[in-house]
Parts: structure tokens; C-alpha cells; sequence
């Protein structure tokens, strides 16, 4: 399994965001007006990532009175943070869509002013689930192993020579 690739996740933000905006376009005087609160979730699950990333860390890295990790355990939280990410660049291409239809128009349209708040807590509180995703992802790592002196190790082949 590879690493998520930055240029991936913004590949699908922006194709995401151009669908938006066209949507968005086409029926946006029958959306309902969007609470501020609705984007809330991404910061929340951001956080919760963070969290645990920093405390997988530590028990990968087998810091004092941290249990070991089991090898399932970090695969499937490799797996959670490749699915945050690309939910997260997802959501990162919708708000955005919604504001660039909706910036242009808050003079003009009253609901777009509510709507221009909601949306910019929603592409930050994406734009942050992505970045604790990536790093949840990146503390999933196994450490290098340590690497060995070389004196010790030509004793240790003369021993085994013998």
C-alpha cells in the first residue's frame, strides 16, 4: 500500500468542485438555507484523527506505558485515513463549487450571505479533515529499524564463522 498522494486528493477536489459549481448553478433556488453548524462534523472527525494519530504513534513507536500495536489495528486505521482523505477532498470540492457560485452573488441573492459562511466553515473543516487524515496516515508507519554498529557486527559474523 502506497501513500496518498497530495496531487490525487486535489485531482479530486478540484473535479469534484467544478461538478459542484454546475450543480450548484443549476438549482441552487431550491436548496434550503444552509446552517452555519451543518459543516461542523469535519472539524470534529478532524480532531478525533489528530487524537489518535498522535497516540498511534507513540505505541508504534513503543514509547513507555503505550501497549503494542497489532498489525490489524494498523491496517485498518491506514485504511480510515485513505477514506477520510478522500472524503475530505470530496467535501473540499463541494463547499468550494458552492462558494464560487455563491461569493459572486452575496450582494445580490440574500440567502447566499448565510450560504458564503457555511460554506467557507465547510471547505476549511475539510481542507483540515484532509490534513489529519494524511497525518493519522503518516503515524501509521513502522519506524526504521535501528541500524546495526558496524563493529558489532563483524564480532557477531566471527561467531558465527566459529
Amino acid at each position: 500500500m502506497h501513500p496518498t498522494r497530495l496531487r490525487d486528493l486535489l485531482s479530486v477536489a478540484v473535479v469534484v468542485g467544478a461538478i459542484s459549481y454546475l450543480v450548484v448553478r443549476l438549482i441552487y433556488g431550491d436548496l434550503p438555507r444552509l446552517s452555519w453548524f451543518l459543516p461542523l462534523s469535519l472539524p470534529v472527525l478532524a480532531v478525533a484523527e489528530a487524537v489518535a494519530g498522535y497516540q498511534l504513534r507513540a505505541r508504534i513507536h513503543r514509547r513507555p506505558n503505550t501497549r503494542p500495536v497489532q498489525p490489524i489495528v494498523a491496517a485498518r486505521t491506514v485504511a480510515l485515513a485513505k477514506a477520510s482523505a478522500i472524503v475530505g477532498a470530496v467535501m473540499t470540492g463541494v463547499w468550494a463549487g458552492l462558494l464560487g457560485y455563491v461569493v459572486p452573488r452575496r450582494s445580490t441573492i440574500l440567502a447566499a450571505q448565510g450560504d458564503t459562511v457555511a460554506g467557507i466553515i465547510g471547505a476549511a473543516g475539510a481542507i483540515v479533515l484532509v490534513a489529519a487524515a494524511l497525518w493519522l496516515e503518516y503515524c501509521c508507519r513502522a519506524p526504521d529499524p535501528p541500524e546495526e554498529d558496524p563493529s558489532r557486527s563483524d564480532a557477531h559474523r566471527d561467531e558465527r564463522a566459529s
